[in-house]
């Protein structure tokens, strides 16, 4: 994510960028040290999306300041 949108890494380390899911858990991060999305919570399809065929999770980056 930090490469594909060109953000230094102290700028993620400095929690100026965050990544927001819908609803209470936050199932996605971003790495501190790589930049790269990571999961930050067990992801259980069956829960999520009980009786839809095609499972979509989405979620938001938010980046503070200029880009």
């Amino acid at each position: 994510v930090a490469k594909d949108l060109g953000l230094q890494l102290p700028a993620i380390r400095d929690n100026a960028v965050r990544v927001v899911s819908q609803g209470r858990t936050q199932y996605f991060s971003l790495h501190g040290k790589t930049g790269h999305l990571v999961t930050a919570e067990r992801i259980d399809r069956e829960q999520l999306c009980e009786s839809v065929q095609q499972c979509v999770l989405r979620c938001e980056l938010i980046v503070e300041g200029e880009m």
